[in-house]
């Protein structure tokens, strides 16, 4: 897929010229493992892009967990630090990437930096790790320094909704999580299976081709929900913002996020559950 300077999603090829080119630029590795919190420094410390730096998905792009979910957001005061260490200016171009397609947690570091942050260029390598090697990319295991910056992020909390927002408000839910999770067939990770009623099961790998490409925009409008309003929401609110992502790739109006998703929303035992594909 091509990239057009507004297009959220880069191809390995103009990032390749874009590194060739010596202008300044944010690479940020996101990738991650639910299932361990070391992995993704592991693996960005074993092979990395050139002049990436580390973005943790439990350490950067979210608090602990805890009453507010599995994978709250930060502070934003911690969330300020975090983008200073990493030396992004509002004028920096911001590339993000992981080896999931964007899932894993390379949308979910585009919805903070881009919808929330408010960093007007922020694009996510379409293809993720996997398309660079492809393209004969390099992969190192150099460490570079970086000069922090003195960016002052202007948070957007209007891009979120609370669950107290999903219940007094009209709006189509659309849960990213995978079909037996949503119709509470299975539950790998959180204590109560099922989804919030009256929730549209989009799971976000559909996205992607079968080569793990987004789709294109016109695919992509055409597949997701039409309706207005739209909210997403997964089972931590990491994969939400991978639809959300969608529909930015699909020139739509975007969705707002409900951060604590499914794993905050089952803390209150009074909260109504659904199961099976309603």
């Amino acid at each position: 897929m091509n990239v057009s300077p507004s297009s959220p999603v880069i191809d390995a090829s103009t990032l390749a010229e874009m590194l060739a080119s010596d202008a300044p630029l944010c690479i940020l590795d996101c990738r991650a493992r639910l299932d361990d919190a070391e992995a993704g420094c592991r693996l960005w410390q074993a092979g990395h892009l050139p002049g990436s730096h580390h973005l943790d998905l439990d350490r950067d792009l979210a608090s602990s967990p805890g009453e507010q979910g599995r994978h709250p957001l930060p502070k934003e005061s911690a969330f300020t630090a975090t983008v200073q260490r990493l030396g992004i200016a509002r004028e920096t171009p911001v590339i993000l990437y992981d080896d999931m397609g964007g899932q894993m947690a390379a949308a979910r570091a585009w919805w903070m930096l881009h919808c929330w942050a408010g960093h007007s260029d922020v694009r996510l390598l379409d293809g993720g790790l996997p398309a660079w090697q492809q393209e004969g990319g390099e992969i190192t295991q150099e460490a570079r320094n970086v000069a922090s910056s003195d960016w002052q992020p202007a948070f957007d909390d209007s891009q979120l909704v609370s669950a107290e927002g999903l219940l007094s408000m009209p709006g189509t839910l659309i849960d990213a999580r995978a079909k037996e999770r949503f119709r509470g067939e299975v539950e790998p990770i959180d204590p109560v299976a099922g989804h919030i009623p009256g929730a549209l099961c989009r799971p976000c790998s559909t996205n992607l081709t079968q080569k793990g490409y987004f789709k294109s925009g016109e695919t992509l409008d055409a597949e997701l929900p039409q309706q207005e309003g739209v909210i997403s929401y997964c089972g931590s609110g990491i994969t939400a913002c991978h639809n959300i992502l969608a529909f930015a790739i699909a020139g739509r109006e975007l969705p707002r996020l409900y951060a604590g998703s499914w794993s905050h929303w089952i803390r209150d035992p009074q909260r109504p559950v659904a199961t099976g594909d309603a």
